[in-house]
Formats: C-alpha cells, sequence, structure tokens
C-alpha cells in the first residue's frame, strides 16, 4: 500500500508563490511515476502536472505551463510542486498522485493512489 500526505497549501495574494510537497511512503518512490491535479468547487478534477520515475520527464497542463514547476526527490521520497505568478483561478484542493505504469499519465484514471489533498486559495 502507498500513503501520500500533500503540505504547502495555504492564502496567497495573486501574483505570490508557492511550494506544494507530497511524501510517499509505502513502497519505493521510484518506481512510481507521479502527478498532480486539481479540483475547484464545482468543477472536476483536472491535471495539472506529471513526472516521470527518475524526473527526466515532465508534462504540464496549458493553463499553468510557464508558472508551475514540477520536480521530485527520490532519496526524500518527495514530490514536489512550485507555482509561480498565482492567479485566483488557480484556487483549488490539489492532489498529488502514483501510478506504477505510465511515465507522464494525464487522466486521473490512470493513477492509481492519492492523497487527501491540499487546499489553495489565491486572492485577487
Amino acid at each position: 500500500q502507498v500513503q501520500l500526505v500533500e503540505s504547502g497549501g495555504g492564502l496567497v495574494q495573486a501574483g505570490g508563490s508557492l511550494r506544494l510537497s507530497c511524501v510517499v511512503s509505502g513502497r519505493t518512490f521510484s518506481d512510481y511515476a507521479m502527478g498532480w491535479f486539481r479540483q475547484a468547487p464545482g468543477k472536476e478534477r483536472e491535471f495539472v502536472a506529471a513526472i516521470s520515475w527518475r524526473g527526466r520527464s515532465t508534462s504540464y497542463a496549458d493553463s499553468i505551463k510557464g508558472r508551475f514547476t514540477v520536480s521530485r526527490d527520490n532519496v526524500k521520497n518527495t514530490l514536489y510542486l512550485q507555482m509561480n505568478s498565482l492567479k485566483p483561478q488557480d484556487t483549488a484542493v490539489y492532489y498529488c498522485a502514483a501510478n506504477h505504469n505510465l511515465a507522464k499519465a494525464t487522466m486521473a484514471g490512470q493513477y492509481d493512489y492519492w492523497g487527501q489533498g491540499t487546499q489553495v486559495t489565491v486572492s485577487s
């Protein structure tokens, strides 16, 4: 069983930055490709970013490209999402997810394990 715990969310003004973390335990972290998703009230969960097992390959949603950066530290068993130039429309609960087979999966159904989420609120 794999456990994922996100942290780093909070309230920030538009234009500000936050760094989310996701600590993974229970299995070998480097065996899993990882992703970030977000869900705003009344909306479906949407893909944000993904990273391959060793971090050599990444993919991003168009809405955040150039502002967010996904990375991982396989020694610390931690996934990161650096979010810069935040906008009010980035407000959502952010989830990290793990999957065993697909390097840069962009669909929620392709992920096997999920964290509980961390709230990010961007004020205008």
